[in-house]
C-alpha cells in the first residue's frame, strides 16, 4: 500500500517535484524544491522524508537530496 506517508511514495514525489525544477539550474532548482516541499507537505510527510534522507536517501535525485538537507536546517 503506497500511503502519501510511505516512503517509496515520499521519493517519488519528492523526485516529481524535482523533474519540475530541474531546468531552473541547481540553485534555482534546490530553493524551488525546498520551498514547495515546505509549502505543501504536512509536517508528518516532511519528518518521513528526513528520516529517509538521514538513512542515506536512496533513490532521490541530487537537487532533492540537497533541497532537503537546506530544509532540515
Amino acid at each position: 500500500m503506497h500511503t502519501s506517508t510511505s516512503p517509496d511514495r515520499l521519493i517519488y514525489m519528492a523526485n516529481q517535484i524535482g523533474s519540475f525544477f530541474d531546468s531552473q539550474g541547481h540553485d534555482h532548482a534546490v530553493a524551488g524544491i525546498a520551498e514547495h516541499i515546505r509549502k505543501f507537505w504536512d509536517p508528518r510527510m516532511r519528518k518521513k522524508i528526513f528520516e529517509h534522507l538521514d538513512a542515506g536517501g536512496a533513490g532521490l535525485k541530487p537537487n532533492v537530496r540537497d533541497a532537503l538537507a537546506t530544509l532540515k536546517k
